[in-house]
């Protein structure tokens, strides 16, 4: 990977979030000369905050484009904050490289790094191949997207660690040098299209993951997706491809049973992780897992108790005999379609949240198999609405805590406890993930488990 030299030169911070708090930190071990800019006001008694102001840090609360001249040399920018931001634009216009701090990272790292992009599934599939890798005794260290900035985890990193990175199509728009060993791109829908303004800019985010990548190196595709056949055709690096049933694949299902190199590895079965959605994940990852050399033996284990992660369709447990479920990072109609799809069972689903204006009307053929609707929130209504669509008998209530006890009372033996809200969370909770929580908590105290 080319190296980028940070030292002696003057970067701007764009954004004190704990992103750019880490690069800040990371740059100063580089002995760049940092200014932090944000549109709001520093904690002062922060002990980070304190330590960079001595380590001669500067730290300016204005981000009108004035602050920024040409005598930077680079702007790196939260991911988040957009191109359209004025003092990015004036970046552009004076020519200043504008990087996320992954580049930052990458740019001091000779070891082997796996990076995964994509859609849906980034984090189940990375969580996948993290675990697998542990249960092979393959030192991994995983940062990015999926929680912990890169920065964050370079002063600890030894050559010999495998860097395991989630990468969203922000975070891949500036970081132009990344080469990993092994990219993954789970799939490409047509997401964020606010943010890169059409779907072509969305997949050539995508593509930055593999337009370093040589012949030397591994591009793992999904056969099924729409920009495959492009993407194989613009790679320089070799691809492998995964899907259900192609013969021709390492990793593929034949029946009921999941095959690796056209050997039975187990049956569906005994796989953990419920959905069609994350049969796919799970395809990807042991693709994956067995290019770094990992024994189907360790990815059987795995697969056999990943129950998933937080939020995410996670598996909280089975009590008198029925399966809950907190799927509270649905926040959107497609994520609770893809939650409805995964169960045959009898299911109670407790839904509802913030209104923005979406049709869940179009959840309609979804509710097959959903026995009661359990709704609250802002979007409470247009819930109840297609409950009664859908001829379902629904129960209203003011929050995820009050509609647990009431699901527990109806749900019976063979049941499924669902909470997927196919709305954002912020009209009642901060995150998904405070609302999540709170059913779990809510879940336990109701059972006394």
């Amino acid at each position: 990977m080319e190296s980028k030299e940070f030292k002696n030169k003057k970067i701007m911070v764009f954004g004190w979030a704990r992103s750019g708090k880490a690069a800040t930190q990371r740059l100063v071990e580089l002995r760049a000369t940092v200014v932090v800019v944000n549109n709001s006001t520093f904690n002062k008694a922060d002990e980070v905050y304190q330590k960079l102001v001595n380590d001669g840090v500067i730290f300016i609360e204005n981000d009108s484009d004035n602050v920024l001249d040409s005598t930077f040399d680079y702007v790196i920018k939260n991911p988040g904050i957009k191109y359209e931001t004025p003092i990015i634009q004036k970046a552009i216009s004076l020519d200043i490289p504008i990087l996320t701090e992954v580049e930052i990272a990458l740019s001091s790292f000779e070891g082997k790094v796996v990076a995964v992009t994509g859609s849906n599934g980034k984090t189940t599939t990375t969580s996948l191949i993290r675990d697998m890798l542990l249960a092979d005794n393959q030192s991994v260290v995983t940062a990015g997207n999926i929680g912990t900035p890169v920065c964050e985890v370079m002063t600890s990193l030894k050559e010999t660690d495998i860097l395991l990175l989630e990468l969203s199509s922000f975070q891949l728009m500036g970081t132009p040098d990344i080469q990993p060993d092994i990219a993954l791109i789970t799939n490409i829908f047509s997401n964020h299209l606010d943010y890169h303004g059409n779907r072509e800019n969305y997949v050539n985010a995508k593509f930055q993951i593999t337009k370093n990548q040589t012949s030397n190196q591994i591009l793992v595709l999904n056969a099924e997706g729409k920009d495959t056949a492009k993407f194989e055709s613009d790679t320089h690096a070799k691809v492998i491809k995964f899907s259900s049933g192609n013969r021709e694949n390492i990793v593929r299902i034949s029946g009921d049973s999941l095959i690796i190199d056209n050997e039975p590895l187990m049956p569906l079965t005994e796989i953990k992780l419920v959905g069609p959605h994350n049969l796919q994940n799970i395809l990807a990852a042991v693709t994956v897992a067995k290019q770094l050399q990992v024994s189907n033996l360790s990815i059987k284990k795995v697969l056999k108790e990943f129950g998933g992660v937080k939020h995410r369709l996670e598996y909280v447990g089975t009590y008198n005999q029925i399966k809950y479920y907190n799927d509270s990072k649905a926040t959107d109609i497609e994520a609770t379609q893809t939650a409805l799809e995964s169960f045959q069972q009898p299911t109670i689903w407790l839904a509802g949240g913030l209104d923005r204006g979406d049709d869940l009307m179009r959840l309609l053929p979804d509710l097959l198999h959903v026995k009661l609707v359990i709704a609250f929130g802002e979007t409470q209504q247009k819930v109840v609405e297609l409950a009664r669509a859908a001829s379902k008998p629904v129960i209203t209530v003011t929050s995820v805590k009050e509609a647990v006890p009431v699901a527990n009372k109806c749900a019976e033996s063979g049941d499924v406890v669902l909470l997927s809200p196919a709305a954002a969370s912020w009209d009642q909770y901060e995150n998904f993930e405070i609302r999540g929580e709170e059913f779990v908590k809510e879940l336990k105290q109701t059972l006394g488990v």
